[in-house]
């Protein structure tokens, strides 16, 4: 019986630490998308302050390339809408992994104290 609930334990520690490093990655890439999503709504704001007749250069790798500020804008713009979906699948998967690890921290008390309550049988019956 003890070493069934100390396999389970185990197993409930190995799932605990995978949600953690998940969660670490996830973390780490929302950090990656908040950033990105910064500069890209500090990009539209200085779009905003150009007239309709200004000149906009898009860097294609080593090259410099003219962009009209109308295209600037709506690229912007996408690059917003897309970053923001990416930051709320990113958040859900957070959420997630919290409830995960807060699942197996509730099993592994669990599972901690139907083997101490084996040890005090074990050691009462010795």
């Amino acid at each position: 019986m003890g070493e069934d609930i100390q396999r389970k334990y185990q197993n409930e520690l190995d799932n605990l630490k995978t949600a953690q490093k998940e969660l670490q990655t996830a973390l780490s890439t929302r950090q990656q998308l908040d950033g990105q999503l910064t500069e890209n709504e500090m990009a539209k704001h200085e779009l905003s302050l150009l007239p309709a007749e200004g000149k906009v250069f898009k860097s294609v790798g080593p090259v410099l390339i003219k962009t009209e500020v109308i295209e600037a804008k709506q690229n912007v713009s996408k690059r917003i809408d897309y970053i923001t979906k990416e930051m709320k699948k990113v958040e859900d998967l957070i959420g997630s992994l919290e409830k995960k690890q807060d699942n197996a921290r509730g099993a592994l008390q669990k599972l901690q104290h139907q083997l101490q309550q084996a040890q005090v049988k074990a050691a009462l019956h010795a």
